[in-house]
């Protein structure tokens, strides 16, 4: 039997009629996802990479248990290595509750390539109503009150995309193994326009790279600036390419990503090998020195993509990545408010100043670059997927 993957190859349209609201850090995007769930009245859609029990999960858990018992249809689709930290009883609490708790790829001993299938995606949907998308999971990670907490961005939607929103989850729990799978809620007949923005899904599979291919055709046209968040960054040689051409011909291009504080250090090494020759071409690169960056944002000309998926191959290779793409002057220009505050925390590598970095620098650079191929060349002939 196919893995649980969406079976539904075609691709969503543009769609007008939407409005986004861009919501940065847990302080404000958390308490607009609880109250979004207190206030459903039909059904709610979960579909989260990283659920872990603490103090947040306990407040997103009571608020889905409270929804389930007033008579709204809870969904929970779950990734099941990223909510490896959700405690027996929390699981319990759910069930419990009446919330129809499932998992993407249960993880199973001596099945290495199998585990390595992920659900990426980030989404909260709410009677098909609003939607709620970024890089963010569920964890104590991006709470306010944590000192160093993450630095991550959601975005609201609503309007057309919604529907499309709504879609993509449907894909991939129809797709799960099991014939006691609880049907999913009907959308409603008509979902009204919100604004007057346009906006696309973009969903990427290992076998579908839309939200990669979507990029190279915007970093190929922008005319002024490309700017870029990635929490983990390790592009393919196309993108790379792209980064340079545009930079050489006068485009802005920046890239903002992690400094010193990362939950993957070896990831940042391995980046970090191409530094070098992004810098002599022309690109800015900045790291993040409060907190770690997580957030995972792209910016050309007016052109902006917001959602789950990171510049890396990993993802690209192994995920289930969406992210929601717009064309918005109004959000660019937010976007673009948020990343020259960031680069104001950040610290801007020179071209003279990397090429004198330490031997100790180089040293992991190449370990963990060597590290990285592995890993690709381990990912050959991976385009059929995991069987169950």
């Amino acid at each position: 039997m196919q893995a649980p993957l969406p079976l539904n190859r075609k691709r969503f349209p543009w769609r007008s009629g939407n409005r986004f609201d861009l919501l940065v850090d847990g302080g404000r995007f958390f308490p607009a996802m609880l109250t979004a769930i207190k206030a459903a009245q039909h059904y709610v859609l979960l579909e989260m990479y990283l659920f872990e029990s603490g103090a947040m999960a306990s407040e997103f858990i009571e608020a889905f248990g409270n929804a389930a018992r007033r008579g709204v249809q809870v969904y929970l689709l779950l990734d099941d290595f990223g909510a490896r930290g959700l405690l027996p009883s929390d699981r319990q609490r759910l069930l419990e509750a009446g919330v129809h708790l499932a998992f993407y790829n249960p993880l199973r001993y001596g099945k290495l390539r199998r585990n390595l299938w992920r659900d990426h995606r980030k989404l909260l949907l709410v009677d098909g109503a609003v939607a709620y998308t970024g890089g963010a999971g569920i964890t104590d990670e991006f709470a306010p009150g944590e000192p160093l907490h993450w630095h991550d961005a959601m975005l609201a939607v609503r309007g057309p995309c919604v529907a499309d929103w709504h879609t993509a989850f449907e894909q991939v729990w129809q797709a799960l193994p099991g014939n006691n799978r609880a049907a999913l809620p009907q959308l409603p007949s008509e979902i009204p326009t919100a604004g007057h923005s346009a906006g696309r899904v973009t969903l990427n599979e290992p076998i579908r790279m839309e939200i990669k291919r979507s990029l190279l055709k915007r970093l190929r046209g922008a005319e002024r600036r490309i700017w870029i968040a990635s929490a983990y960054f390790i592009p393919s040689w196309k993108i790379r390419r792209a980064l340079y051409q545009a930079a050489r011909q006068g485009c802005d291009v920046r890239l903002l990503l992690p400094g010193p504080h990362t939950d993957h250090p070896g990831v940042r090494h391995a980046g970090r090998r191409y530094y070098a020759k992004l810098l002599a071409a022309g690109v800015r690169i900045f790291e993040y020195q409060p907190r770690f960056l997580h957030a995972k944002i792209l910016l050309c000309d007016t052109w902006v993509s917001i959602g789950s998926s990171n510049i890396d191959r990993w993802n690209f290779s192994w995920n289930l990545e969406a992210n929601q793409e717009t064309d918005d002057h109004a959000l660019a220009e937010q976007v673009a408010a948020l990343f020259a505050a960031d680069f104001t925390h950040s610290r801007e590598f020179l071209a003279g100043e990397w090429r004198q970095r330490s031997w100790r620098r180089r040293l992991q650079e190449r370990f963990w670059g060597w590290v990285e191929l592995w890993l690709e060349r381990l990912s050959q002939g991976r385009r059929r997927g995991p069987r169950q």
